[in-house]
């Protein structure tokens, strides 16, 4: 018998992923389970390193780098909250969709916001959320959390697919 596999979270940096991430660790740490975060990432959404000019075009390895670092950061404060829940960070260059797909195939559940620093404020499903409920290879949950993501009544869940 296999045991079971991670929770899988999509951050993106967003207040969306922020709800998302912290209902993972609660759950995950209820549950025993591990979580693995992860960043997708492409040359223009990528976090810039530190020590970049005006005019420095960094390569790409430069930029994966930061970008786990922005990880790393954007996720302190949740992970330190949660210190005995195992939680993997990962940067992946490649579009969020395809980089969760990838990463839903063994995971217990997927965790997202509805949607993310992209697309159209308006829109209640981003296209990420959306091919990720119809694509998985396990459940999605697709949390709407409040500008207040640590108050459990600040949470609330639009859908979970299976």
């Amino acid at each position: 018998m296999t045991s079971p596999g991670p929770l899988v979270v999509g951050h993106d940096g967003s207040r969306f992923s922020d709800s998302a991430l912290a209902w993972a660790l609660d759950h995950a740490e209820a549950a025993g389970l591990p979580v693995h975060v992860v960043r997708a990432w492409s040359i223009s959404t990528a976090a810039r390193p530190a020590d970049a000019r005006p005019g420095f075009v960094p390569g790409v390895d430069e930029l994966g780098r930061a970008t786990q670092a922005a990880l790393e950061a954007d996720t302190a404060e949740a992970r330190a909250a949660h210190p005995d829940v195992p939680v993997t960070l990962e940067a992946v260059h490649g579009p969020a969709d395809d980089t969760l797909l990838t990463a839903s195939r063994g995971a217990t559940m997927v965790v997202i916001g509805p949607r993310g620093l992209g697309g159209f404020a308006g829109l209640l499903l981003g296209s990420v959320s959306d091919r990720l409920v119809r694509h998985a290879s396990c459940p999605v949950l697709v949390l709407r959390g409040q500008d207040d993501a640590s108050s459990p009544r600040s949470r609330q869940i639009d859908s979970v697919v299976d």
